[in-house]
């Protein structure tokens, strides 16, 4: 279990970092650590970092309980997002662009699809989402969307970049990781004895 959490965390934040890299926009809470990085001059992935540190705070008063998944979300993504971030430079050509694009929701998905099939523990937004969910008895589309879109606002307004990126995430993730569960799922059903 502990192989397919690593890599799927590495791939999330590789795919993060290709979204940033296309400087066409990113996920809502990316968007939200560029802009928190430039106010408080420190890189994206240590911003993402101490945003899901603080989103873990939250988890006190809601009563969730971090596990082993938890917490390497919070270090792999981190990490992997920075490296990317900091390794590959935005391409002149708006194909390239667009393929770092396509690349980092693809990568995104699959990163999902493995790290959520260990039950190894949500990762810090997903743990407040779900336990919002819970106490307040409000649908998780709704809760998921109105934290998504307050985020993403409060990001925009820090200087984070919003664009083309940041729609196609949004409109693509979920096929992405489905049809990614899809495929482990075919896999995991061929390798069983």
């Amino acid at each position: 279990m502990i192989a397919p959490l690593a890599g799927g965390l590495v791939l999330f934040g590789f795919g993060e970092g290709l979204l940033v890299a296309s400087n066409w926009g990113a996920t809502p809470w990316t968007v939200f650590a560029q802009g928190l990085a430039k106010h408080l001059g420190v890189s994206i992935g240590w911003s993402t970092l101490m945003i899901s540190g603080v989103v873990m705070l939250a988890w006190w008063p809601l009563r969730e309980k971090p596990g082993f998944g938890t917490l390497s979300n919070l270090l792999i993504i981190a990490y992997a997002l920075d490296l990317t971030a900091n390794h590959i430079s935005t391409p002149s050509s708006s194909w390239l662009r667009a393929g770092l694009m396509l690349s980092g929701v693809v990568a995104i998905g699959i990163g999902s699809a493995l790290y959520l099939t260990t039950g190894l523990g949500p990762g810090p937004r997903d743990g407040v989402m779900t336990s919002l969910h819970r106490h307040l008895k409000i649908s998780v589309v709704y809760v998921r969307l109105s934290i998504e879109v307050v985020i993403l606002a409060v990001g925009w307004i820090l200087g984070g970049v919003v664009g083309i990126g940041t729609a196609f995430f949004a409109g693509t993730i979920g096929f992405s990781i489905g049809l990614s569960l899809s495929v482990l799922e075919r896999l995991s059903r061929r390798t069983r004895p």
